[in-house]
């Protein structure tokens, strides 16, 4: 029998334990990444369509600025790219399971 005392929890457990906690977890960061990827997209879409091309169609001297697109695009493809390196650890996490 072990000895788990004094000992830290994820020290304590047997390394399929500790695989799947992690597993978990990093499913778990990639689900919130997905949340905050769907309020990105939602916070870059306007809020009136129609009022937009409405004034963009009537008038060759309409401008709109929108400072906040390339903000919200640039946090979207940072989200991405994580969501994407944490879906590549979780895959590598699962084939070092995996006897040869």
């Amino acid at each position: 029998m072990l000895n788990y005392a004094g000992t830290p929890p994820l020290a304590a457990m047997a390394e399929t334990d500790s695989r799947q906690l992690i597993a978990a977890e990093l499913r778990s960061l990639i689900a919130r990444i997905e949340i905050s990827v769907r309020l990105v997209d939602a916070a870059m879409e306007p809020e009136d369509d129609s009022a937009i091309l409405s004034a963009i169609s009537g008038s060759t001297e309409i401008v709109v600025l929108d400072d906040v697109t390339p903000r919200y695009a640039t946090v979207g493809a940072a989200l991405n790219a994580c969501r994407a390196e944490l879906g590549n650890a979780l895959q590598n996490l699962s084939e070092s399971g995996n006897p040869a």
